[in-house]
């Protein structure tokens, strides 16, 4: 049996889990750069079983059809946008995931390294100083700030209490939002255009859907501050990335990046060069314990399926 781990970055899929475990016929080649689809058509032809890291190779059905070997997909994570699941159960592929990771606190936590990133220019000073200079900018306080939160579920609550730790006041909206729940945790509900008129920084945790998808226009950033910040550690597709490239090129907002709308990141696209943003490469479920977790339950969910009893089944093969 013929495996391909891919979009392993790090290089470290086969240190975290007991790969071996799997039995001596069975080979593992590991890929560290993405694959275009063509390439991916290409190296995985031989391939029996593919194990995903989330959502960073795409399985559409147009590739699906060009791997004549596949039997079982892995995903690692809980659920996944970018498979073609009738696709490939109605190819007889078998697509099951893993359980969540580590803590998920993971992303609330990058969303505020961006927040003092950008409001203390940490990675421009940090630059600086390795160059031989010193300091040029003038920080922010955010203690005394604002946060709007876009999307107050299983993400966005986690920051209230970590926005209340540095003193922070915190407005939320999403489409769903009550009273009942924003009070629950000690959030004032606002509207929409409220919360981008008022907020010192606002931080998006919404699920990309048909529904939410470009959430924040043009019209919205023209309603925020001059100099106020978008955080964005959900998905790329929430914010009209052309109006974002503009008000930031003005100079009229800030942004702490870690997502984009296509990944990785193309190296002449715009977003790496423009002004007033800290950029991160999707680094917001990145850790060890993740990491280890997703491995460990990929070969589990690989060794359940050779044995005849899949585990942690997202879709099966259509009789």
């Amino acid at each position: 049996m013929k495996i391909a781990i891919l979009d392993d970055y790090q290089n470290v899929a086969q240190s975290l889990a007991d790969w071996s475990s799997l039995g001596s016929d069975v080979s593992i080649t590991v890929f560290t750069r993405n694959l275009s689809e063509d390439e991916a058509a290409a190296e995985l032809a031989e391939f029996d079983v593919l194990v995903l890291m989330r959502e960073r190779m795409a399985m559409p059905a147009s590739l699906i059809a060009r791997l004549p070997a596949l039997k079982l997909i892995v995903v690692t994570g809980g659920r996944t946008r970018t498979i073609d699941m009738d696709a490939a159960t109605t190819r007889g592929i078998t697509i099951c995931h893993t359980h969540p990771g580590e803590s998920p606190m993971a992303t609330p936590e990058l969303a505020f390294g961006l927040i003092l990133s950008v409001a203390r220019s940490i990675p421009q000073e940090h630059a600086r100083v390795r160059d031989g200079g010193w300091q040029e900018t003038i920080g922010m306080s955010i203690g005394d700030k604002t946060l709007g939160l876009v999307g107050l579920g299983k993400l966005g609550s986690r920051m209230v209490p970590i926005a209340k730790a540095f003193g922070m006041q915190v407005i939320a909206w999403s489409q769903n939002l009550t009273d009942a729940h924003a009070e629950s945790l000690g959030v004032r509900r606002v509207d929409k255009e409220t919360l981008f008129r008022e907020a010192d920084i606002v931080s998006l945790h919404l699920i990309l859907s048909e529904r939410s998808k470009g959430t924040v226009g043009a019209d919205e950033m023209a309603l925020m501050k001059q100099g106020a910040m978008l955080i964005n550690t959900s998905r790329g597709g929430l914010v009209d990335e052309a109006a974002l490239i503009e008000a930031l090129t003005e100079g009229r907002i800030r942004a702490g990046l870690d997502v984009y709308n296509e990944e990785p990141l193309p190296e002449d696209h715009p977003l790496r060069r423009v002004p007033n943003a800290v950029t991160t490469p999707h680094l917001g479920y990145v850790t060890e314990g993740a990491y280890a977790a997703f491995y460990r339950d990929a070969v589990e969910d690989i060794a359940a399926w050779r044995a005849g009893a899949p585990v942690r089944v997202l879709a099966a093969p259509k009789a």
